[in-house]
């Protein structure tokens, strides 16, 4: 099991200290997998037993195993070039293309064990009832905040693409209340204003929604609708964006087969205007 899955598990039963700690492996997975136990609670003003109790807590014989599954699961050791470099060495004989396609059939066969139908139709009924829908991403992970906004425009719901830096999400999100919803990305990492901008959700009761690979239940605040699963390739190679792109897709389609009247009924309306401008 890994460690994302261990505080998972585990995440009801954490102290506040503990989860402390947690905030500050996701934070610096780097600078924890490289330290100790003392160091790590001298970081964040807590007992050095603190660090030993939730090492043993999820599931470690003592800090020194948390500490090497952090180094394994979280730390992003390459850079984006090397990352495909060892793709590539990764490569067989039997090609690219095969060793692609064979990767991706792997994950998405996973898919699943993480995401299933339940899952789907709660963030799918959280979404229908939303007034307005926040959409925000980061990194490569836009692409899919594009294609989720536009796919939900079709579906005639009224979308706000959270872009910019700190002052811009903030004007953004300030007339966010408890009748919308958001929709937030996450992949390698948790990104910059992911925090404040779910805090700021959860603080005007606004549903959110987040679509993650393998960091997603260490994400904090967690979101109110978890849908992850890891992507094609390891940390430290090449990652596809296949597998959340099913996920979106799944979700989508989810939305419209519990409100197939609506849904119709905008994408009939959006041939026509279609029509009309072209």
């Amino acid at each position: 099991m890994s460690v994302l899955e261990r505080v998972k598990d585990a995440a009801e039963t954490l102290t506040p200290a503990e989860q402390l700690l947690i905030k500050q492996v996701i934070a610096s997975p780097r600078d924890i997998a490289l330290g100790t136990a003392s160091g790590l609670a001298r970081r964040i003003g807590v007992h050095e037993a603190t660090a030993s109790r939730l090492a043993k807590k999820l599931g470690y014989p003592n800090y020194a195993g948390f500490r090497a599954a952090i180094q394994e699961e979280f730390i992003v050791r390459t850079d984006p070039a090397t990352r495909v470099r060892n793709t590539l060495q990764q490569t067989s004989e039997a090609g690219l293309i095969t060793d692609l396609v064979s990767r991706e059939i792997e994950a998405l066969a996973g898919l699943q064990r993480y995401v299933d139908d339940a899952k789907l139709l709660a963030a799918a009924q959280a979404l229908l009832k939303a007034r307005r829908i926040y959409v925000f991403a980061r990194g490569n992970a836009e692409a899919l905040a594009v294609l989720i906004d536009r796919r939900l425009r079709r579906m005639g719901r009224d979308t706000i693409m959270l872009a910019g830096e700190g002052r811009d999400l903030a004007e953004r999100v300030l007339a966010m209340n408890g009748d919308d919803a958001i929709i937030a990305f996450a992949f390698r990492r948790q990104p910059s204003h992911y925090a404040a901008l779910l805090n700021r959700a959860r603080a005007m009761s606004a549903t959110s929604v987040v679509i993650s690979g393998s960091v997603g239940p260490s994400l904090v605040p967690a979101g109110d609708h978890l849908l992850f699963a890891p992507r094609t390739g390891s940390q430290d190679a090449f990652q596809t964006l296949t597998v959340p792109m099913a996920i979106c897709n799944a979700l989508v389609l989810a939305m419209a087969k519990e409100d197939p009247k609506a849904s119709l009924h905008y994408l009939e309306i959006l041939g026509q205007l279609i029509d009309a401008f072209d």
